[in-house]
């Protein structure tokens, strides 16, 4: 038994000795190969770092030689120094660089990645204003000895200029170049953000009276203006002048409600005349718009204008007018139906030394798209004449439009007129309309 005994302990202490060697030879093989396979990814690591490094440096280099040649081309060239003695010749301006957009594809300055960035045009558009061109082209066939018009001409080209000055402002030029030569038809500036909610105009521009006299001839549904504006608001293209206008919106629940407050210098042809300084025209205007279904609205408003006569001094001249609108468009056949109805009606009185004048007149309109270009519509016109109510002017026209273009029309106008001394107008007026560039909506 002791013998036994002895014999199962050395072999216990032979099976242990053979284990530990065993593990400890394995061990040893084994530890070179870990560390050679951390040192390798240690190794992946930091080439993968250089070539970040390398690839982020390349790419600052790029920027800032883009960086150098913008520089380059905004920093103007020197000018020549003057030459001792005079020269007959005028110094010319320093040259304009060639624009990098004419540089071909691929070549240093193309725009790549190791040339500038491409401007064109030496310059930026981003400060210019919105610049646009409308031609009005009439014409007339048959026999007016009353208001007789030539067979053909360019009746106007209207060039417009409008950009946001600041946040705070906008400003809008309209020039009217004619055949009596260029006239600044409408130029002011529009701050929207006043306080109180106002939002008021200074400048040149039409007065707002009525809808007819805000429109710009290019704007109306006709090719002429109605008898009643021209009789009782006088001018050209009604009364425009130079002056401050402000506006606010009135609250309430039922209706959009704008009432206007203007005041002028008082100068406009057939209408008014300001001798003194303090002959000022003022304008008041309060209009109402309602939603009267999903596709028919209503737009109602009320105008008053007062001003001295040009008869001589003392004299004063009133009018007030009241206008209706109504539109209707069907919102899933917007692009080939709609109506638009419209009504001025306005009374003149002028207080004159020899006795008070005052006269009445009005139009009756209506447009109706019957197909997706083409407009069908008719006017009816009757006003007496401010200066002499005796004599009253009646017509009725019938219009037929198309619209090749957003950018286009060609209108044609039968025209029946019957005026006050008693001779009878029948003419064929014709009418093409172009525009070029961004031109801004109009009054709606």
């Amino acid at each position: 038994m002791h013998r036994r005994g002895f014999f199962h302990r050395d072999v216990v202490l032979f099976w242990v000795s053979f284990v530990s060697w065993c593990s400890a030879g394995v061990a040893h093989a084994q530890t070179p190969t870990g560390e050679a396979a951390r040192a390798g990814e240690v190794a992946a690591v930091r080439t993968e770092l250089e070539r970040l490094r390398a690839e982020h440096a390349e790419r600052i280099a790029i920027l800032e030689a883009r960086l150098r040649a913008l520089e380059a081309e905004a920093t103007p060239a020197p000018r020549p120094a003057p030459s001792p003695e005079p020269s007959p010749e005028p110094s010319l301006p320093p040259a304009v660089p060639v624009a990098a957009a004419e540089t071909p594809p691929g070549a240093a300055g193309a725009g790549g990645p190791a040339g500038p960035l491409p401007v064109y045009g030496g310059g930026s558009k981003v400060f210019n204003p919105d610049i646009a061109v409308v031609g009005n082209f009439l014409g007339a066939i048959g026999r007016n000895d009353v208001e007789p018009a030539p067979s053909v001409r360019l009746n106007e080209a209207e060039a417009s200029f409008q950009a946001i000055v600041d946040p705070y402002a906008r400003a809008d030029f309209f020039v009217a170049f004619g055949e009596e030569g260029a006239e600044v038809e409408e130029g002011f500036v529009t701050f929207p953000a006043l306080p109180g909610g106002l939002l008021m105009k200074v400048g040149k521009f039409k007065g707002s009276f009525g809808k007819v006299n805000t429109q710009h001839p290019h704007a109306w549904s006709w090719t002429d203006r109605p008898l009643v504006s021209r009789n009782l608001l006088g001018g050209e293209e009604g009364f425009a002048d130079a002056g401050i206008s402000v506006s606010r919106l009135v609250p309430n629940p039922w209706v959009f409600l704008e009432a206007t407050a203007e005041v002028f210098r008082g100068e406009s042809e057939g209408l008014f005349a300001a001798p003194e300084r303090s002959d000022l025209a003022y304008l008041g205007r309060l209009r109402g718009y309602q939603d009267l279904g999903e596709s028919l609205n209503l737009e109602v408003g009320g105008s008053f204008l007062r001003g001295h006569d040009e008869a001589g001094p003392g004299a004063t001249r009133r009018v007030f007018g009241l206008d209706a609108t109504l539109r209707w468009r069907p919102l899933r056949r917007a692009i080939y139906r709609r109506f638009l109805a419209r009504t001025e009606l306005m009374w003149s009185r002028r207080d004159l030394d020899a006795a008070p004048a005052g006269a009445f007149g009005f139009y009756l309109s209506g447009d109706y798209q019957f197909a997706r270009r083409w407009y069908l519509g008719g006017r009816f016109d009757r006003s007496e004449r401010a200066d002499d109510p005796r004599l009253r002017d009646r017509a009725g026209s019938l219009v037929l439009t198309f619209w090749p273009s957003e950018f286009s029309q060609v209108r044609a106008q039968a025209r029946r007129t019957r005026y006050g001394e008693g001779h009878t107008a029948h003419e064929l007026l014709f009418q093409f309309l172009f525009s070029i560039g961004a031109h801004g909506a109009h009054v709606f």
